[in-house]
């Protein structure tokens, strides 16, 4: 988790003290004190209001009994994808243009992890969704996300998933949700 060092001025007391000088004039001291606090922000902080994170935020996962401590984000989504375009999608695919969805995963600590574009989909507000097609390399989308990389701590895995959508129609939520893990949500900001 992200801390953030806050530097607060407090003042804590004054204190008088009464001393005779050479005049006879009494003095009054005055002591200020600087305290530092850590503030921990939690991820909900980074929420919108449907519970989904804002677009860049990032996401802590911290599973000590599989030795896995890793980080998540969805970085940016672009729709239609700005680039030089890929073939369109076929029909099958289930939409007439590419989107992308940029994101990255970071190793912190622990066992090697494998990362897949296929635990990455979008949600829509009908509660439809679409996921990967699977197609990679060729004129896809550059510099994508990895299909299947083995990724060490310390190290981190980032690129472009590429996504058949409908033109028309815009998602809610890019969706992270590994095999027997619960999904994180990041809301896609409305054209």
């Amino acid at each position: 988790m992200l801390a953030r060092r806050v530097a607060v001025a407090a003042l804590l007391g004054v204190a008088t003290a009464t001393a005779c000088s050479s005049g006879g004039e009494p003095k009054t001291i005055r002591t200020t004190v600087t305290q530092t606090v850590t503030a921990s922000p939690a991820a909900e902080a980074a929420a919108t209001t449907d519970g989904a994170l804002k677009m860049g935020a990032k996401k802590t996962i911290d599973d000590a009994g599989n030795n896995v401590h890793l980080t998540i984000q969805g970085l940016e989504y672009q729709q239609p994808y700005k680039g030089p375009q890929p073939q369109k999608p076929e029909d099958f695919q289930g939409g007439d243009t590419w989107a992308t969805a940029n994101v990255k995963v970071c190793n912190i600590r622990g066992a090697n992890i494998t990362v897949d574009q296929s635990v990455w989909s979008l949600a829509y507000s009908d509660g439809t969704s679409i996921e990967i097609t699977g197609s990679t390399g060729g004129d896809m989308p550059k510099p994508e996300y990895p299909m299947d990389k083995t990724i060490q701590p310390g190290r981190c895995a980032a690129g472009l998933i590429a996504f058949p959508v409908p033109s028309k129609k815009r998602p809610e939520r890019l969706v992270y949700e590994p095999d027997g893990g619960s999904p994180t949500e990041w809301a896609i900001p409305k054209a």
